[in-house]
């Protein structure tokens, strides 16, 4: 589709300029604010790219709310063209899950992601998504994590056909408003359940 675009005349920066009208409900650019403050070490895991992400995120002031981005990773060559590559490219092995698109398979991401943190400070995840692809890593979740799948969407729909293999606490959101309540809720409980101990 980048070459398409960019045989058109289109450049990157005019791709950059466009995403400009993606909006962000603003009770979640709220909610994301609110959670980097709090101290929450937020990441981004998407399916989408480098570019498209780093561009919105800008826009809307969120970028520095995120301390890692795994996506497909983008370049702009000499002609101004947007490349966009695979997370799992020639440098990864192949990760052969059936749940995911070849390109990436966020569940070995997200184990990746839980294995690099000491056993001594295991950290509570918060999942939010609503893709399919957001289905392998929510099998991935602990019992004592959380999966926020927006409601009537393809991972809701995956979480709800059989819920036996999903160990997290569930918590379903349909809005900006709901996510951002859900979402301050669960730091808030996680917080007071740590001060506790």
């Amino acid at each position: 589709m980048m070459k398409e675009l960019h045989s058109r005349g289109e450049t990157a920066d005019d791709i950059a300029e466009c995403l400009k009208k993606t909006s962000v409900h603003p009770r979640i650019a709220a909610a994301i604010k609110a959670a980097h403050a709090f101290g929450c070490d937020l990441r981004i895991l998407s399916d989408a790219n480098q570019f498209f992400i780093e561009k919105i995120l800008e826009y809307h002031d969120l970028l520095g709310c995120f301390s890692k981005i795994y996506t497909n990773p983008t370049f702009v060559d000499e002609e101004g063209r947007l490349r966009i590559f695979p997370y799992h490219g020639s440098t990864l092995s192949p990760h052969g899950c059936s749940l995911c698109p070849s390109n990436l398979c966020k569940g070995q991401v997200l184990n990746n992601i839980q294995a690099s943190a000491p056993e001594s400070e295991r950290q509570n995840f918060i999942y939010l998504g609503d893709g399919s692809g957001d289905y392998c890593p929510t099998l991935k979740l602990g019992d004592k994590d959380y999966v926020m799948p927006r409601k009537n969407y393809p991972l809701w729909n995956c979480i709800f056909s059989d819920r036996a293999f999903v160990k997290a606490e569930v918590r379903e959101w349909s809005n900006g408003e709901e996510l951002e309540g859900i979402l301050l809720h669960l730091i808030n409980r996680i917080s007071s359940e740590r001060s506790i101990l």
